[in-house]
């Protein structure tokens, strides 16, 4: 018996050509058997697969092929997320006009993708920059304003200014685009928006019918909704120590029962107050300016080496009014969540605990483990779980 050695420059092309001349894998509306629905991510356009779509693209077509193999009804098909500045600044390097440049790239890479013998659907391909495709998308969105679902904000936003753009936070790595390598800048700019919070408990409610999700996942679109119940308290400022023209800061909580413990005040970089302190506060300046480079992605913030600024105003506690409390503007709290001020509650919030360890602000539970003594309970290094707690009388 003799074995002959796979020759797939002979073999690939000739069942290629015969899978599209018997249109193998285009999908019929009217086929009765189950249907079963498999899309990977789109390729951007730039020219040439590489090793990470091989990869992606290899995946799905495991899944669509075994989808097949079962007797369903596989739609696979094949698009190209060509939309955007990107796009438009790789033309203009090459001195070409981005239509151009977008086509040929997508030529390129469809021909490359092809060898590859996907299963694909190339009958319903279809690019993002297309007329025929965003026009849908225009109509969804006129449809969205007129419900009263789109307005008009203003927005901070990640802005890279050598590519001249807006960047999500997953593209600022390091406090640098990712495609210019340039310090990308933190903007005030007009957004239009979504109203989705509108929406919020039907969506948590939707979440706990998914129960083919995996849990962790589940977890990820709940903190992404991010509907929280809490109470707005204000804090009066002292005026002594206060910019001209600020008396309160408001902060937004989910633990009004820890306010008793609370050490310090925390407002974001971009905070009015923020910015009222650092006009004649040149170093507090330089501090706002060195946070906004950090930028807005939660996972670096989470990660980056917590660190504040004194800026020498007090806040009185509502419930105590000798009782001052330091504020700092610190590079872990955004404008864009709450109202971009917090209360810290060291004794109650790992955080808030690494903070005031860090400038020695001291430490007063309001809550704490069962079974310990609330007259003698301290905690400097070790934050029970939430189960273990009950209030300090």
């Amino acid at each position: 018996m003799t074995t002959e050695r796979y020759n797939a420059r002979e073999s690939e092309p000739r069942w290629q050509k015969l899978w599209d001349e018997r249109a193998i894998f285009a999908t019929r509306n009217d086929d009765p058997r189950p249907k079963y629905y498999v899309l990977e991510m789109f390729p951007y356009p730039s020219g040439r697969i590489h090793m990470g779509h091989v990869r992606n693209y290899t995946m799905g077509d495991v899944v669509a092929r075994y989808m097949r193999a079962k007797g369903f009804n596989v739609l696979h098909p094949m698009g190209w997320d060509a939309f955007g500045l990107p796009a438009e600044n790789a033309a203009i390097e090459r001195k070409v006009a981005p239509k151009a440049w977008t086509y040929d790239n997508i030529a390129a890479m469809k021909k490359q993708l092809q060898t590859m013998g996907l299963s694909l659907d190339w009958s319903r391909e279809f690019a993002t920059c297309d007329p025929s495709y965003y026009k849908h998308q225009q109509k969804m969105f006129l449809d969205f304003m007129k419900a009263g679902l789109a307005e008009r904000e203003k927005r901070k936003i990640n802005w890279d200014p050598v590519d001249m753009t807006v960047l999500a936070n997953e593209q600022v790595i390091d406090g640098r685009g990712w495609r210019s390598g340039a310090v990308v800048e933190q903007r005030e700019m007009n957004q239009w928006v979504f109203k989705i919070t509108k929406y919020s408990q039907e969506l948590l409610d939707a979440l706990d019918t998914l129960d083919r999700w995996p849990d962790k996942v589940r977890l990820m679109q709940r903190n992404w909704i991010g509907r929280s119940e809490g109470m707005l308290i204000r804090f009066a400022l002292d005026s002594a120590s206060a910019p001209n023209g600020e008396s309160e800061l408001k902060v937004f909580t989910t633990r009004p029962d820890t306010l008793f413990g609370a050490k310090f005040m925390a407002i974001a970089a971009d905070h009015p107050l923020a910015q009222a302190a650092a006009l004649k506060n040149p170093k507090l300046a330089a501090f706002i300016a060195e946070t906004k480079r950090l930028g807005t992605a939660q996972e670096i913030i989470d990660t980056a080496e917590k660190q504040g600024f004194d800026t020498g105003i007090k806040a009185i506690h509502p419930f105590d009014p000798d009782w001052k409390i330091p504020v700092y503007v610190a590079n872990f709290v955004l404008m864009e969540y709450g109202t971009g001020a917090i209360f810290g509650c060291p004794a109650h919030d790992q955080r808030d605990l690494d903070f005031v360890n860090k400038y020695n602000l001291g430490n007063t539970p309001v809550v704490c483990p069962e079974g310990q003594d609330p007259k003698s309970y301290y905690t400097n290094d070790y934050l029970p779980a939430d189960g273990e707690l009950r209030a300090c009388k």
